[in-house]
């Protein structure tokens, strides 16, 4: 399995940087910002550095002439900033500035030429990623803004486990990596993606915990903030968990799962799913943001047909599929013979763990033994899932 994840591209943390001296674009601005969660700096002017001569030097006329890693003075600090959003009635003079990312040239697109060439021409001078111009780019600008509010960074690597069979076992499996996940310090969330399953709070014996389920979120549409999510979640065995109650309510739209997946995505770490065996409109859109899809195959010739159904609905849904064969006895398939049967690498085997029933009945989930098979597989699983830095290999 490979993974490119884009680094985020901005130096420094904090609160995004605003310049303009146009009292309606910063309005606008402004408003951009609350919407996002974010409290900006705002620097109406940009002033000129000290050391310019008549204000010329190396940015012209008004320009800034700083030195390398050095900026415009203020709270906020060129340099600093998450987020430099210009306005484009200043950018001609912020073109002295150093070069870094995260600086974006802003303009109202009433009356203007998007296709000016003198607005791109002051884009490329000040070193800026786009010019956004509204109201047409505020949708994007938000999203942009709400994940420098949230320190977004590096996407959580997010695993699928789904049963190639009735009883496969995904849903032990998905506790079990969910767990190990944690134990190894982590940043964990198990989402529980089957209405039908009984859910995974059972499975983790914490039905009694406190915090929100999935039908809180059915109206959840458009941008979820990640970290309210967390922080409403049950947090059971160093990890956050998103599962169903015993309400008659067993469906969310598929927009609510795609908001959803995509906020626990953003807080980093590790995002397992618990996925059911149909692949309706909303397992669609969990697929949709997934790494991996770990399918769980029991070694015998009924389960391998019925995976094969289930592979095939996963066909051109799911980027990366690979099987997890069940332990198998004498006589039954080898591990190697199932994948080539399914036409699908294989990840692993996942060991038979005795003693799972009594554990449960103890409310100890299963992989919480971490000498026992179950937690070493999903430990070694991680070690080479997670252990590749800036790329995914298993």
């Amino acid at each position: 399995m490979s993974r490119e994840v884009p680094e985020w591209p901005v130096p420094g943390a904090g609160r995004p940087l605003i310049i303009t001296e146009d009292p309606v674009l910063l309005d606008d601005l402004l408003r951009l910002c609350a919407a996002a969660g974010a409290e900006p700096h705002v620097q109406p002017a940009v002033p000129e550095q000290s050391g310019t001569a008549g204000g010329g030097g190396a940015g012209g006329a008004g320009g800034i002439a700083a030195p390398a890693g050095a900026g415009p003075p203020g709270a906020a600090g060129w340099a600093d900033a998450p987020l430099v959003l210009v306005g484009e009635d200043v950018g001609g003079r912020v073109r002295g500035a150093p070069r870094r990312g995260g600086v974006f040239l802003v303009g109202r697109s009433e009356g203007r030429n998007p296709d000016d060439p003198v607005v791109w021409q002051r884009a490329v001078e000040i070193g800026a990623e786009q010019v956004l111009w509204l109201p047409d780019s505020e949708s994007w600008l938000v999203d942009r803004i709400a994940d420098v509010a949230e320190g977004a960074g590096r996407p959580a690597l997010a695993v699928g486990v789904i049963g190639g069979s009735g009883g496969a076992g995904a849903s032990t499996l998905a506790c079990s990596l969910a767990i190990s996940a944690a134990r190894s310090g982590e940043r964990t969330m198990l989402i529980d993606g089957d209405p039908f399953g009984g859910g995974l709070d059972v499975l983790l014996g914490g039905e009694g915990a406190e915090g929100l389920r999935w039908p809180d979120f059915a109206a959840s549409r458009g941008r979820v903030g990640a970290g309210a999510l967390e922080e409403s979640l049950p947090q059971l065995h160093g990890l956050r968990l998103l599962s169903w109650d015993r309400g008659k309510r067993v469906l969310v739209p598929p927009a609510a799962m795609c908001s959803v997946l995509a906020a626990a995505r953003r807080r980093g770490g590790v995002v397992v799913v618990d996925l059911p065996r149909r692949v309706d409109e909303v397992a669609v859109e969990a697929l949709a943001q997934l790494d991996l899809v770990l399918m769980v195959v029991p070694v015998e010739l009924r389960s391998v047909a019925a995976a094969s159904r289930v592979g095939d609905a996963l066909h051109g849904m799911a980027r990366d599929v690979r099987v997890v064969v069940r332990a198998r006895l004498a006589g039954e398939l080898d591990p190697d013979e199932v994948a080539g049967l399914l036409r699908l690498p294989l990840a692993g085997e996942m060991p038979v763990e005795l003693g799972v029933s009594e554990w449960l009945s103890r409310g100890e989930p299963p992989g919480t033994f971490v000498w026992g098979p179950l937690a070493r597989f999903c430990d070694g699983f991680w070690r080479r899932a997670l252990g590749a830095g800036q790329g995914v290999t298993a």
